[in-house]
């Protein structure tokens, strides 16, 4: 079964660094895009960031220039480093990828357990 890994997150004081990482615990076929989403108090999901197969990354205007995505095919992981956070940068952090599981399967929609990230003024 084709599970998202998450670690990472935690506090961290306003203007400090967290890193999170995600792993796909499976032999899968094919994964195609990877994403971060975040979910504070109250709000809806949003998307941060998001990055193809091919490495092109894509940002929400509130983080650009403070979080990098990134990821490795060959681990089949995706990584965002978060700077220069803000307390309105807490929520709980989310790992999602579209993944083709088997030879023949469609392309599924997969998500991570979520990890918490709390920002502290």
């Amino acid at each position: 079964q084709v599970q998202l890994v998450e670690s990472g997150g935690g506090l961290v004081q306003a203007g400090g660094s967290v890193s999170l990482s995600c792993a796909v615990s499976f032999n899968i076929v094919t994964i195609n895009d990877m994403a971060w989403y975040r979910q504070a108090p109250g709000k809806q999901r949003e998307l941060v960031a998001s990055i193809t197969w091919g490495g092109t990354p894509h940002y929400a205007d509130s983080v650009k220039g403070r979080f990098a995505i990134s990821r490795d095919n060959g681990k089949n992981t995706v990584w965002l480093q978060m700077n220069s956070l803000q307390p309105e940068d807490t929520a709980v952090y989310y790992c999602f990828a579209r993944i083709v599981p088997r030879t023949f399967a469609p392309e599924s929609e997969y998500w991570g357990q979520g990890t918490q990230v709390t920002v502290s003024s």
